[in-house]
């Protein structure tokens, strides 16, 4: 009877373990297999030949460092959609004709003002049986406190390789990138197949309302269809992803929307002698700790935040690689493992930040009211009616009143595959100008003017050259804001090379058929 019994346990152990082995297997079988981001286009270029060859002199590279600086430090402010910079902003609009008189000047390029600060060049191209594309960028910036800097924000000084000025990194790099980019492609008798335009907004940073949405009309009114959209929003990321031993370009296919609300309370006032047992700033503050305490369900691998890992999955680390080539099984371990972090908490789900507090109008005066801001960014798949829902059951005060005071809704993921046009014209120039950066699609976690441009095509992106680390992040709108000078000449290389890239159909290209920057 014993012997019996041990054999059915043995038995048993050895089924699980069989099972486990299978189970094992089939993880590391798909870990190894795995390939998200399918077959890249294949087949010969078409539509503008073979591309120019250039070399950037010494001159070149002085010149367009000498460039830049002179553009951040034209403090083109904007704090609100009354409150502009309009004098820095004019000047900033008077600077880019000094700065690329062969665009201003070419045949080929059509320069408007739109909405009295904002620019649209329009590059026309040989062949009109090409679909346009349309590159964006902004010229307007943060405000930004001296005394916080190392270094005067409007300075443009250079220290240690760096260029340090408001608008380094968001978004002037890209204006001047864009625009130096084309401006040494026309020197050189450049002459595009594909027509394309480029906008340049002034007032990004407060919604984009004037500037983009106007360029935006304008183009619509023409009935202007593009192929493809590249904006900013997202970048080369540098020693962010744990496992991954290389830089990651992560090209953005998607973007937050965002909700901002008012918390208000009203209560009673009176002499401070007197207070009565709860006062509005009381009752205020603790429905602003609750939504703190409170976060927004996590939603991580039901958007396209998924696909940024799922691509990377082949070139991590083990047991990374494992992991993320499995998020069918580990996505609720790894979504526990991001929030942790406030750079990859923002993909997992919907974020909270208080932003404003406003109460009080003296020492001994009970305030009558109190009122707080609160900003969400919203993840793809949270719409505004579930947030209102949830956080009236997180503050749970009928004495609190919420009030929506703007709302943008998330945009929809991009109309793309891998081997989508634009995607694969901006992917190819990436492994052009830096060949040994892993790509992957990505969630913008930021508001940017490609909402403006809905109407115009379904293939949105968002990218820049620019390489970022882990202490970069707060630079961003932040203090001591920065770029390396490598990496801006990368940018205008970068976009010297994507509209040559952008004239062929099917992408790659061998790099011999390029023109060298």
């Amino acid at each position: 009877m014993k012997s019996a019994r041990w054999r059915v346990k043995i038995a048993l152990v050895i089924l699980l373990l069989s099972v486990f082995l299978a189970f094992l297997a089939a993880l590391l079988i798909r870990t190894y297999t795995f390939d998200p981001a399918g077959q890249p286009a294949s087949g010969s270029p078409g539509g503008a030949g073979t591309g120019l060859a250039a070399n950037l002199s010494l001159a070149e590279g002085t010149l367009l460092l000498r460039h830049l600086q002179a553009a951040l430090r034209i403090p083109t402010v904007t704090r609100s959609p009354t409150d502009l910079n309009t004098l820095a902003l004019q000047e900033f609009g008077d600077f880019l004709a000094k700065a690329f008189p062969t665009v201003f000047s070419s045949n080929l390029v059509q320069h408007e003002v739109i909405a009295n600060y904002s620019h649209l060049f329009t590059v026309r191209g040989s062949n009109d049986s090409l679909q346009p594309y349309m590159l964006i960028a902004h010229l307007d910036v943060v405000p930004a406190l001296a005394e916080d800097w190392e270094v005067p924000p409007f300075s443009a000084e250079e220290q240690n390789g760096y260029l340090y000025g408001r608008g380094a990194m968001d978004d002037k790099s890209s204006v001047m990138g864009i625009l130096q980019g084309l401006e040494f492609l026309l020197k050189r008798g450049y002459k595009p197949s594909r027509t394309f335009y480029i906008g340049i907004g002034h007032d990004e940073e407060v919604g984009g309302n004037s500037g983009a949405r106007n360029i935006a009309t304008v183009l619509q009114s023409r009935g202007t269809k593009l192929s493809f959209l590249l904006d900013e929003g997202s970048a080369i990321l540098s020693g962010i992803i744990p496992g991954l031993d290389k830089h990651a370009a992560v090209i953005a296919t998607s973007e937050k929307g965002y909700v901002t609300i008012s918390l208000s309370v009203n209560m009673g006032t009176g002499h401070s002698s007197m207070p009565a047992k709860e006062s509005s700033i009381g009752i205020l503050a603790a429905a602003v700790s609750k939504l703190e305490n409170n976060p927004m369900p996590r939603m991580f691998g039901q958007g396209p935040e998924r696909g940024l890992l799922e691509h990377l999955s082949p070139q991590l680390r083990f047991p990374l690689n494992v992991v993320m080539a499995n998020l069918w099984l580990f996505a609720p371990l790894v979504s526990r493992m991001m929030e942790n972090e406030p750079s990859t908490n923002s993909l997992v789900r919907t974020t909270t930040a208080v932003t404003e507090f406003h109460a009080g109008v003296k020492a001994n005066v009970i305030a009558p009211s109190a009122r707080a801001t609160v900003n969400f960014r919203l993840h793809p798949l949270h719409t505004l009616e579930e947030l209102l829902h949830q956080v009236q059951n997180i503050i749970s005060d009928d004495r609190v009143k919420i009030e929506v005071l703007e709302y943008h809704p998330s945009l929809p993921l991009s109309s793309y595959n891998d081997n989508s046009f634009g995607y694969q014209v901006i992917k190819g120039t990436i492994r052009d100008v830096f060949p040994e950066v892993a790509i992957a699609p990505g969630l913008c976690i930021a508001s940017t003017d490609t909402k403006h441009y809905l109407n115009l095509t379904r293939e949105l992106y968002r990218f820049t050259p620019m390489i970022v680390k882990q202490e970069d992040l707060a630079r961003i709108h932040g203090v001591n804001e920065r770029l390396s000078v490598k990496n801006y000449e990368e940018f205008v290389k970068f976009y010297f090379r994507l509209m040559q890239n952008s004239d062929f159909w099917k992408l790659p290209l061998p790099r011999s058929a390029l023109g060298d920057l």
